[in-house]
């Protein structure tokens, strides 16, 4: 499982079908923006793990500006974003290769469960929509960005 998170002044994730306008399917203030992408081997307790990290971690400022405090401290929410293409590997050629990737059948329980595992901290959680073609728009605030495995 990886996560590519970035902490965001503001995010917002609009859902693009043909011959529409984009629908705004979430949108945070202050917080995290989640990419997320799921390999083969991925499992319910990477899923549990990565949430509660997630939650854990200390990237907002104090009064002393250190990170030194969580997003439930500083009232910030969560957008969730899936995004295969983490799992992308381009050291050949000239188009990645997803062979790594989870197929939908394994990677969408594993992302709601991921959503549900997140939203059981209390924290507002947003989303994009699994396999959508999607629209994200954030401001990186910091910039601060972690890339997160397990």
């Amino acid at each position: 499982m990886r996560v590519l998170l970035q902490r965001v002044s503001h995010a917002a994730v609009r859902i693009r079908e043909i011959g529409a306008e984009p629908r705004l399917s979430g949108q945070i203030g202050r917080g995290y923006l989640l990419l997320v992408g799921f390999t083969l081997t991925d499992v319910a307790d990477h899923v549990a793990w990565m949430a509660e990290k997630v939650v854990g971690l200390r990237l907002f400022a104090d009064a002393e500006d250190k990170m030194n405090l969580s997003l439930a401290e500083v009232g910030g929410a969560i957008l969730v974003v899936s995004q295969f293409t983490l799992y992308g590997d381009a050291r050949k050629g000239r188009r990645p290769s997803f062979i790594d990737a989870a197929r939908p059948d394994i990677a969408i329980p594993l992302y709601e469960r991921f959503i549900q595992e997140l939203r059981t901290s209390g924290l507002r959680v947003e989303t994009g929509e699994f396999g959508a073609m999607m629209d994200v728009e954030l401001v990186n605030d910091g910039p601060v960005t972690l890339w997160l495995e397990r």
